[in-house]
């Protein structure tokens, strides 16, 4: 995480770039609402969209790209439904379902309720 360096006259702070990688990636608008999506399973296109208001068919594409880049979301496409094709979070992907946990549980906690 970070690490604080003492020097004489000035603290300076070091990120691990793996820390400062991670927020790169899961940091981004919308990104945390798609895995929080998948994480209760796959999904088309269609549903993703729906599910999160808001985000746009462009942007929700290129986060979904952006997701299996890293390989935290894969895509697969279905012989039996027209090529339609739907999204899952790989083993990397669903990894992240305590880190979600507990960002949902610190929300809770010190989120105020929007109107």
């Amino acid at each position: 995480m970070i690490e604080m360096a003492t020097t004489d006259t000035v603290q300076d702070k070091v990120i691990c770039p793996k820390f400062e990688q991670t927020f790169a990636i899961l940091g981004k608008k919308w990104t945390g609402l798609i895995i929080d999506v998948l994480l209760d399973g796959p999904r088309r296109f269609k549903d993703l969209s729906q599910s999160i208001s808001g985000v746009s068919d462009r942007v929700l594409v290129e986060r979904l790209k952006e997701l299996e880049k890293e390989d935290i979301v894969t895509r697969d496409l279905d012989d039996s439904c027209e090529m339609k094709s739907g999204y899952c979070l790989t083993e990397k992907g669903k990894s992240l379902k305590n880190v979600m946990t507990e960002i949902q549980e610190w929300a809770d906690q010190w989120i105020c309720e929007i109107d």
